[in-house]
């Protein structure tokens, strides 16, 4: 049986991080404050990362009758509303780029 569990990493108990680092091994530390928006079937993430800035990501939950394309263009429509250039997205985990 496969139990889930629902906590931010820092509030694991020692032992299970200890096991996951090891096992998995540690690929950096980001530390970040989220704030949850919804507009629509869009959740829109404003992160603040530390010793990095702030971040805006769109994920867009699909309906079931939908293809990736529509979810694509619910992404690129909210972009031009709020101003998003092609030239300010990242293509790297928080973690790659405090790596670099």
């Amino acid at each position: 049986m496969l139990n889930m569990v629902d906590k931010p990493i820092g509030e694991l108990s020692g032992d299970l991080k200890d096991l996951l680092s090891e096992a998995l091994g540690v690929a950096g530390k980001v530390v970040k404050k989220r704030t949850l928006y919804l507009i629509g079937q869009t959740r829109i993430h404003v992160d603040e990362v530390e010793s990095l800035g702030n971040f805006m990501e769109f994920e867009v939950v699909l309906k079931e009758e939908q293809n990736p394309e529509e979810g694509e263009a619910i992404a690129r429509d909210l972009m031009k509303k709020f101003n998003i250039q092609e030239k300010d997205l990242i293509d790297r985990a928080y973690v790659d780029l405090l790596n670099h």
